[in-house]
């Protein structure tokens, strides 16, 4: 769909037909003396007019599509593509999720089926992840040490391919919580404050690293970045020993009180997850707290055709420029 910025510059386009008839008629021409008709040669004469007639009505043509082209590019066309879905600018959030050797434990079910705490995690943040459409999503991985998986991106699909490649102990045996929160707050740096945020999953206490998580926490809230806090691992679990089976708690590893402090400290929550039902509706309400952008608006894109339509124009005044020339110089003008 064609459109102008400025229409009412159209109207110019008539110009040249108001000075054309506004002007005084031209004097008539004086006869041409000649001493003896018969030199002129009939032929000569009427291809020579004729020849001149032509030259004169393709210059005018070229001179009237040159002023039309310029007037219409002074005018601003612009071109309205097919209407896009835009996607309004949402957050930029971090995972960091735990990989330490506790996190193979195989105390969560899906579809009945005991599987690894990380495997269930996998499970709920590629589908929390794959909706969180408009926010930009980064991956950290930590054990002994913290690593960046995936920066931030708004390409989600390839993030929760990412998150589906972690493996336990890619990043060490230990649980480096503190280290992880400085490693999200460097890559968190020159963003918007109200679109900071971090949701750092683990099932244990911080038993490596550089950094103090509260130290961490604190330089958190100092550069506004908030973060969630999940502990997960159930809190039963049956065991099977010499004696026979019995019931023991596989998450007595996890220090809850340091996790509800990271989040009190940063403004966010701490959740505790204890199944993978629990840790869906964890990650609903997470859904509910940091909501995605509204909806989808539909926006046309614009292409401007002002150089495209002005070099027209200039293309035909050289052609016309050119006739004239060529015409002077055969004598046809």
């Amino acid at each position: 769909m064609l459109e102008f910025i400025w229409p009412w510059f159209l109207i110019v386009a008539i110009a040249p037909f108001f000075l054309k008839f506004g002007r005084p008629a031209e004097p008539d021409q004086k006869a041409l003396w000649w001493p003896n008709i018969t030199q002129f040669n009939q032929t000569e004469i009427s291809i020579k007019l004729k020849r001149q007639s032509f030259s004169k009505h393709l210059i005018k043509l070229f001179l009237w599509i040159s002023w039309l082209l310029l007037v219409i590019a002074i005018a601003r066309p612009v071109w309205l593509g097919e209407p896009k879905v835009v996607t309004p600018s949402g957050r930029d959030l971090l995972i960091a999720l735990d990989l330490s050797g506790s996190m193979q434990t195989a105390d969560m079910k899906i579809n009945q089926q005991a599987v690894d705490r990380l495997q269930a995690a996998k499970q709920v943040l590629d589908r929390f992840i794959k909706e969180r459409k408009g926010d930009r999503i980064g991956i950290i991985v930590f054990g002994s040490k913290a690593y960046l998986q995936a920066p931030l991106s708004y390409d989600l699909d390839t993030i929760a391919q990412l998150v589906n490649e972690t493996q336990i102990g890619f990043a060490g045996e230990n649980t480096a919580i503190g280290d992880a929160i400085g490693l999200g707050i460097k890559r968190l740096a020159n963003i918007d404050a109200d679109k900071r945020v971090m949701i750092l999953m683990t099932d244990g206490a911080n038993t490596a690293g550089r950094v103090k998580p509260d130290q961490a926490a604190q330089f958190a809230a100092k550069q506004g970045v908030k973060i969630h806090t999940i502990g997960i691992g159930a809190e039963q679990m049956i065991s099977q020993g010499f004696f026979g089976p019995r019931v023991i708690n596989p998450s007595t590893d996890l220090d809850e009180e340091l996790l509800q402090k990271i989040a009190d400290m940063t403004e966010g929550q701490y959740f505790r997850a204890k199944s993978t039902q629990e840790l869906e509706s964890i990650y609903a309400t997470l859904d509910e707290l940091e909501p995605t952008p509204g909806e989808d608006q539909w926006q046309r894109p614009k292409t401007t055709l002002f150089n495209m339509i002005a070099l027209g124009s200039l293309f035909f005044l050289f052609l016309a420029l050119y006739t004239r020339w060529n015409a002077i110089r055969r004598g046809s003008f």
